[in-house]
């Protein structure tokens, strides 16, 4: 059994290499990093994130924040220009041809254009850090989606290998019942337990079916072989749990993209605060009346006078700044419960493995045990289909805590930003 298992599991990383190899070549021809068997290789995950839509579109807002800071930058002051032209008639004078222009531009007070520089940088990193948020979205939807393939595929490796077994103990039951040294419901019994082996097989393959079709729509760029990859042994990253958990907290960009929230609020608050004194015009003005008779030029300016309209978008903004420093606190919070949780969370899947992988293993040396004493007919058939069933049942277990613990554990490498993410997005 154990033979059929390893000869399915070695079919399975042959297809793999042979589809997943040319792609990492021909993305990165240098020598090959580290790679997890089970996991799809890294520069194909780092492309496919990059070009995953909700990061395109989150890219896509770091330029819209960029043209928004330089608009900041730059201000709304431009220049304006206000022409008259008309005929007058007076009486007992004549008809006069008559205009007047005026040539005005407004002028930002001391600290307003220092402050609209500081909210335009500010939303960049917003948006910068709203992006990288993204990505790491897109790597949890992933590596959800991947392990839910693996998972399938590595129940129906399972079941494929029981299937084996207990086609042999029907055949041999049979050849048996012919020679009237079994009885008819021996025959049954086995042809019951190989019906349920196969119904779990089919329900297998079915997920696995699903889970590859929903991978392969939502990621595209990833070729993916014919089965998935056998998941390999869980265990405690070299870095550990605990600085794990810390950098989950150092490196998240919900705080980031929190942070630059509040400083950008924070910031517009003291430019509408700065805005209740009203930026002045100044300009020239030219008029020609009377047909020419009268000329003039002269400087023009203009000083609008604050009142309770600026007074009240002052205490707006100022009003969003608290609430944004107080959604900054909230973000904290949750990061570190997540960073807890997903220690907690790790710690308790992988311990939780180890006990149902022992497990798996004293089934499975009790059902060999009474598969023996089966063949030398010291033991009932009855007896070896339940044992068997049993280890089938056991193996199902460990497979089910196996993923629930490669899951958790990549969830927290994933949360702390040591796999699947650029080196460069540590800084943003």
């Amino acid at each position: 059994m154990a033979d059929v298992l390893h000869s399915l599991r070695g079919l399975r990383a042959a297809a793999w290499l042979a589809v997943a190899l040319p792609a990492v070549a021909a993305a990165q021809p240098g020598p090959a990093l580290d790679q997890r068997a089970d996991l799809p290789p890294a520069p194909l995950v780092s492309e496919a994130l990059d070009s995953y839509p909700g990061v395109l579109s989150a890219a896509a807002r770091i330029d819209a924040a960029r043209a928004q800071a330089g608009a900041l930058a730059r201000g709304p002051q431009e220049i304006s220009i206000q022409a008259t032209a008309l005929r007058r008639a007076v009486d007992r004078e004549g008809n006069f041809a008559e205009f007047d222009a005026t040539l005005s531009r407004p002028f930002r007070l001391p600290g307003k254009a220092s402050l609209d520089r500081k909210t335009g940088a500010a939303g960049i990193r917003f948006a910068q850090n709203e992006m990288a948020d993204a990505r790491h979205q897109a790597a949890l939807a992933l590596s959800q989606q991947w392990f839910d393939w693996v998972e399938a595929g590595a129940l129906a490796a399972s079941d494929a290998a029981n299937i084996a077994y207990l086609e042999r103990a029907l055949g041999a039951v049979e050849r048996r019942a012919a020679l009237r040294d079994a009885a008819a419901l021996d025959v049954d019994q086995a042809r019951a337990a190989l019906s349920r082996a196969k119904g779990q097989r089919a329900d297998a393959l079915a997920r696995a079916a699903e889970a590859r079709a929903r991978l392969a729509a939502t990621f595209p760029g990833i070729p993916l072989p014919p089965a998935p990859p056998a998941p390999t042994a869980p265990a405690e990253p070299v870095i550990g749990f605990d600085m794990l958990a810390k950098l989950v907290i150092e490196r998240s960009h919900e705080i980031g993209a929190a942070q630059a929230m509040a400083d950008r609020e924070g910031f517009a608050a003291d430019r509408a605060r700065a805005e209740r004194r009203a930026d002045p015009s100044f300009g020239v003005r030219a008029f020609s009346e009377r047909g020419g008779m009268e000329k003039g030029l002269g400087v023009v300016a203009t000083m609008p006078l604050g009142g309770g309209y600026r007074r009240y978008q002052a205490e707006e903004a100022a009003a969003n700044a608290r609430a944004a420093a107080q959604d900054l606190a909230g973000v904290q919070r949750s990061v570190a419960a997540m960073a807890a949780a997903d220690k907690a969370l790790a710690e308790t899947r992988l311990a939780g493995w180890q006990a149902l992988a022992q497990s798996a293993d004293a089934a499975n040396a009790v059902a060999e045990r009474t598969i023996a004493g089966g063949k030398l007919g010291a033991i009932d058939l009855a007896d070896v289909l339940l044992a068997q069933r049993q280890a089938g049942d056991a193996r199902r277990e460990e497979i089910a805590a196996r993923m629930a613990a490669l899951r958790a554990i990549l969830k927290l490498e994933i949360d702390s930003h040591v796999v699947w993410i650029d080196a460069d997005d540590h800084g943003e």
